[in-house]
């Protein structure tokens, strides 16, 4: 994971500069987008693998498989390539972080999985502080191409030794020898009425070309607002058909309709992180273009934010243990909700232009609180022989979420200024919109609660 995310942080200040230099900057959303629309392919791909293998082989394939995908990006001579780059790196990363969500569930006692996915929250820290400034300074004193290069030939020999470690590994699955029915107490293998219909849902693994057709959806939606002419609304319209019709059936059955447990759970993820990575979006784009904010004090806000968001998910692994973890995911979504009153005072011309950027902290804290708490929900609600597929649905609507609602923010943000108005009433606009699916997370939360032990 610290190697993930150091490699996805650090590329990020060079894509535009890569793109400028490529002659595609009117096709900078695909380049952006290609990451996330690859990372659903990648999650269901993880998750699906890890049930039937364990989690030890998508590890290992997504590591070697993000080296290289710095060696495309690096070697780019077209930004079609570079795009073809960023969609294989997502793969990678999608396949990683299921594989490693599996693992965790495969492998640790239920009272140590908190800490375990705190410890993934920590491994984002050091690649916030060290990544965009180290690789801005290489882009400009060097190339872009040096960062991806650089960073292959530095991600090369950790991911190396991760292979070795893995490979040494038992083969079997760690699920399957805790489960003879000579092991485990009679009373210990009955299963609630809950879990049996969750082991009746999540039964079926979800087919490849759903997940393939989900992510060409999830691109095709990122090439259509590079523009705005007949050919982008056609893609456009191609886009919401393919999300439409697929996507659903990517996800447990009724997760639409917040049934409880896993389903409830998995929603609930796409929603709050859907509305984090708005906020992320939208409130440095205000504070450098309209606001004026130095692009170093925006830059303190990101590095803020991912400390924060670690050092919440450790103080939920540490102190919250014995509260429900549906509370804690309504405490999580409250600060969301005061994370976007923040940022909507934030487009008051009368305010500090300063105002908004302590919302992206504010957020991190409640993201830390609310994701690790549902996944540690989605696992409650899940068999043993199926974790890795409910760790590839929080993946899944986790980008869904992301996608759908920062494009009707955007919509909405651009129908302000398609009115006439100013910029700022159009980020107040698209601020009010995150909080409905923030009071959803809110008011939805008792149905992802756990089961009575």
């Amino acid at each position: 994971m610290f190697l993930t995310g150091f490699a996805a942080l650090a590329v990020v200040p060079t894509l535009p500069v890569a793109a400028q230099e490529l002659d595609g900057v009117a096709l900078f959303p695909l380049v952006a987008g290609c990451f996330v629309a690859a990372s659903l392919l990648g999650g269901v791909l993880g998750g699906d693998w890890a049930d039937r293998s364990g989690a030890r082989r998508p590890i290992m394939a997504g590591t070697v498989l993000a080296v290289a995908t710095l060696v495309v990006s690096g070697l780019s001579t077209t930004v079609w390539q570079l795009a073809a780059g960023r969609f294989l790196d997502g793969l990678a990363a999608g396949m990683i972080t299921v594989a490693v969500n599996a693992a965790i569930a495969q492998n640790y006692p239920e009272h140590l999985r908190p800490r375990a996915l705190a410890l993934l929250s920590t491994c984002w820290i050091v690649p916030s502080l060290v990544g965009p400034p180290v690789a801005g300074l290489v882009a400009e004193w060097s190339s872009w191409r040096t960062v991806f290069l650089g960073l292959a030939v530095l991600t090369a020999l950790p991911a190396i030794a991760v292979v070795f470690m893995l490979r040494d590994r038992a083969e079997e699955v760690p699920y399957r020898k805790r489960q003879s029915a000579e092991e485990v107490p009679y009373e210990k293998r009955q299963l609630s009425e809950e879990t049996v219909t969750v082991a009746a849902t999540v039964s079926h693994r979800p087919g490849l070309l759903l997940a393939a057709a989900v992510s060409v959806g999830a691109a095709l939606g990122q090439y259509a607002a590079s523009g705005w002419d007949t050919t982008h609304l056609v893609y456009a319209v191609a886009a919401l058909a393919l999300l439409g019709v697929f996507a659903p059936r990517l996800l447990p059955p009724g997760t639409l309709r917040a049934v409880r447990g896993l389903p409830a759970s998995v929603l609930l993820r796409g929603l709050a992180s859907g509305v984090f990575f708005t906020l992320e979006a939208f409130v440095p784009l205000m504070l450098v273009t309209v606001r004026e904010v130095p692009p170093v004090q925006t830059g303190l806000a990101f590095t803020g934010a991912a400390v924060c968001w670690a050092g919440a998910a450790w103080v939920q692994s540490r102190w919250l243990g014995r509260i429900p973890r549906h509370h804690v995911v309504v405490a999580g979504a409250l600060l969301l909700g005061a994370a976007i009153a923040l940022a909507a005072v934030g487009t008051l011309p009368s305010v500090p232009p300063l105002t908004a950027a302590p919302a992206m902290v504010v957020a991190a804290v409640g993201m830390g609180l609310l994701a690790p708490s549902l996944t540690l929900l989605s696992l409650s609600h899940t068999p043993p022989d199926r974790q890795g597929y409910a760790s590839s649905a929080m993946q899944t609507t986790q980008n869904l979420g992301q996608i759908v609602v920062l494009g009707v923010a955007s919509a909405l943000f651009n129908a302000a200024l398609g009115a006439g108005a100013s910029e700022l009433p159009g980020y107040t606009a698209a601020f009010a919109l995150l909080l409905v699916p923030t009071g959803l997370v809110v008011l939805l939360a008792a149905r992802a609660r756990a089961n009575p032990a």
